[in-house]
This record gives structure tokens, sequence and C-alpha cells, in this order.
């Protein structure tokens, strides 16, 4: 079926009218070509809250943090704001935005490039690094232009990113393993071990394992997996994801605030692992289950609802309000390595889509996007005393992701162009790991975690 049938066939099963009968929206996705020209609006929309291509601002970075008085965004999303562009570069074809990534990816790379550039140290987060790794891993996938010889390749930069957060300094023997919060002692958070740090590092050595073919990738997926389940921040029960637990308690004061972006960020996960083991049984049902309880928790009628934030008052942090875009992309990529999702998640992007273009009518140009996409009308974005980049990227994935059926899956490296480096992130520190090779079924048995001092 194609995009545009299949798009009215959802409408009509959620009781939706067909867009171009909403004289009042300004965004049409009825067609590809629609679609694709509404990108290009909310892509330069998007720009607009972006100054870091600007003479004296810092590449990398919205303006913030909100400790700084300059802004409201922390590090991290200028990391996720170019994962989106990447994105939207793959899924339309359009290079505008192209060097304006790569200048900001390549900026914040730090002095060992593993990014952890010394101007965040007191704010680092591994959560933080990760964001920036999963986007140089994404750059990979998509075979993106690869930076000019001299500076560091999108997949070394993933690498590092996961070396660093393998090493026994970050993964722990409190609670029995996984990764803090905070990578600094002197961080508030440092004795907290919560689900996204974890998620990152779970979902970035899965998709290096596909990458790759590396067992070791693989491996310390699954245990960061078995890890997260034994410690209850999976629910046993019902699958919730929860946020987190302190050290001192052996982490079993779990904080049990849900959001959107921890469920999708292992489902994302979990479907390369699916991939990557040729269709794993495990693998498959832990999909599905999960699926199964993030849309019954985190979806309304179809729309992505932000459970936690969207029902209670204060209303939604900073962060939060980029998430919605996060998981659309994600569940997006998932119909594509675990293509048995297919008919499950593409009812609820175009649902999602829809509803997010139907509220982007705001002020001044009466297309602005705000957040509460489930009541139909836009919401000014001073609600939540945000500037909007964040609503702004959700409702560009959210209608970048009706194009996920044209676009090329994630390539591995026989078709990838990126080039890697098992070392990358450690030898500036004096650390070296052992070469990873191509590890056969023959060679699985006795396998074990390749960092050494």
């Amino acid at each position: 079926m194609r995009l545009p049938a299949l798009l009215h066939v959802f409408a009509l099963s959620l009781g939706l009218a067909p867009l171009s009968a909403a004289n009042d929206v300004y965004y049409k996705i009825d067609t590809p070509d629609e679609i694709r020209e509404s990108l290009r609006t909310l892509a330069y929309d998007l720009m607009t809250f972006y100054k870091g291509n600007q003479s004296g601002q810092i590449p990398g970075m919205l303006p913030g943090p909100p400790a700084s008085g300059t802004g409201d965004y922390y590090w991290w999303e200028g990391g996720a704001m170019m994962g989106t562009y990447i994105d939207y570069w793959h899924l339309t074809g359009d290079p505008s935005y192209n060097s304006v990534v790569t200048q900001g990816m390549l900026f914040q790379v730090g002095e060992h490039d593993d990014y952890q550039p010394r101007n965040q140290t007191i704010g680092l987060g591994n959560d933080d690094q990760g964001f920036w790794g999963m986007s140089a891993m994404l750059a990979a996938e998509t075979r993106f232009p690869n930076p000019p010889d001299d500076e560091p390749q999108w997949l070394a930069l993933a690498q590092a990113v996961w070396n660093t957060q393998a090493e026994p300094s970050r993964w722990d023997g409190t609670c029995g393993g996984g990764l803090r919060w905070q990578r600094q002692f002197f961080n508030n958070g440092f004795n907290y071990k919560n689900a996204i740090a974890n998620g990152v590092f779970f979902n970035l050595g899965a998709r290096l394992a596909r990458y790759t073919s590396n067992y070791t990738y693989a491996q310390r997926a699954e245990q960061t997996w078995d890890w997260l389940w034994s410690v209850g921040y999976i629910d046993n029960q019902n699958w919730h994801v929860y946020d987190g637990g302190h050290v001192e308690h052996n982490c079993t004061d779990i904080n049990r605030l849900t959001v959107s972006y921890n469920p999708a960020l292992l489902i994302h996960g979990s479907a390369f692992m699916y991939n990557y083991t040729n269709g794993d049984e495990k693998w498959k049902y832990r999909i599905n289950t999960m699926l199964d309880s993030f849309f019954k928790e985190f979806f309304r009628d179809g729309v992505i609802f932000e459970t936690d934030c969207e029902t209670r008052d204060p209303q939604c942090t900073t962060d939060m309000l980029s998430f919605k875009g996060y998981c659309l992309r994600w569940l997006a990529v998932v119909t594509q390595v675990a293509p048995f999702t297919r008919d499950a998640i593409m009812p609820v992007l175009a649902a999602s889509a829809r509803a997010a273009v139907r509220q982007c009518t705001g002020p001044p140009t009466m297309r602005r996007c705000g957040f509460y996409w489930a009541g139909g009308r836009f919401v000014d974005p001073k609600t939540d005393n945000t500037t909007g980049a964040g609503e702004a990227m959700d409702a560009l994935a959210a209608v970048a992701s009706l194009l996920i059926d044209e676009a090329e899956a994630p390539v591995t490296a026989d078709k990838g162009i990126s080039k890697g480096d098992t070392n990358a992130g450690l030898l500036g520190r004096g650390l070296a790991m052992r070469h990873l090779s191509r590890i056969t079924a023959a060679d699985r048995f006795g396998a074990s975690v390749v960092t050494v001092f």
C-alpha cells in the first residue's frame, strides 16, 4: 500500500478527517511530496533555535545551560538535535544542514575524541555523553558524509563513547553492576544509577554489535539488559521502565518515575539485538512485550503522550519536551531492523504525525509547534518556560518518520563508509583494548570483558 493510502486508512481508523480538509493546518502530510515540503519548513524553523553556527557562538550547543542564564538547554540536547538532522537528511535527501551537523558534532568531541569535553566536566552524565555517541553511531549507520580524514570518524567516535563507559571505573560493582548517572564523583547524581544511562549503553552496544559483527558488544549489551531486569528498573510484571535508585541503598529505593524515552530506547536496542542474532526469539519476545507496555502507557488514541508530565502540574521539564521526537525516530527504525513490528508501529507513527501538525499553528508564523498534541490545539511553550527547540524537534521527527518505508535500513560494516577504531577513547588515557576481532559462534564460549588497565 502506498504512503498516501496508508495514511488515509490510519486516519479513518482513528476517526480523523484527512488533513487536506483542515484549512487551518499549515503542514500537509497526505503525500510524500507534501511531507517533504512540510519537513523543509519544519527543519528551517527548528534551526532558528540553534545559534551554534553563528559568529561568536559555540557549535553543537543549543542556548544554555540553564544555570548560565544563557538558555534552557543542557549540552546533551545539542547532540540529540544533531541526530535529528542526520535522520532528516537520511529520510529526505536534503543536505542543507549537513555542514552545520558536521561542524557541531566535531566541535564537541573533546580533547580525547570521545565526547567528554573539559568544559562540560561539571555536569557530564553518562547519558549525556551517550546521546552524542548515538548520534555518531547514526551517522555511521546512515552513511552520513564522512568528516575530513584528519578528523575523528563517526564509527570511531561511537566506539570511543562505548569504550570509556565499558571501563570498570564506570561500570562498577555497586548494585551488582551498571553505570552511574554522573561520571564525576563530585557531581550530584554520582550515587544514582539510572535507566537512561544504562539504556544508552545497551543501545549503543547493540548497534555496534550489529554494525561490526563483534560479539563483545553484544555480550555487554545483554549484560546491561539483564542488570536492568534484575535490579527491577524494568518491572518484571508490567514491563514499565523506572528511573533509577541510589547505590547506598543497593539500588532498591527505586524512583518509579516513568518517561517515554526509556522504554523506547530499550525497544530500539532490542530490535538491533534481534537483527544481530538473526531473529532470536528471546529478543522478539522482549520487543513485543515492552512495545505493548509502551503503547499502553505512553499513547492516547494512537498518539504519543508523555504521561508523567502532561497530566501533572508543574508540567514538563525542558528535557521531557524533546522525548516524543526520539521515541518516534527510534520506533520508525525498529520497523526496519525488526520488521515483524511494522503493523503495530506504523499506525501510531501516522496518528502521532497527524496530531503533531494539527497543533502547529502558533504565532508569530502561525506554524509554530507546541508539545501538547492530544488536545489538537497549540499550547504556547511559555507554559513550560522553554523556548521551543524540543517541541520543534518532536514535530520534525514525527513527520519525518512517515518516510521510513522509502529509506535505506541502517547499514552494517560491509556497506558502511565510516572508519572505526577499537581503541578509540582509550589510548589517550594510557589504556588499551585488545583487538576486537569478528568472533564466530565457536569463539563465543568464554568470551570476556575486553577492557584492561
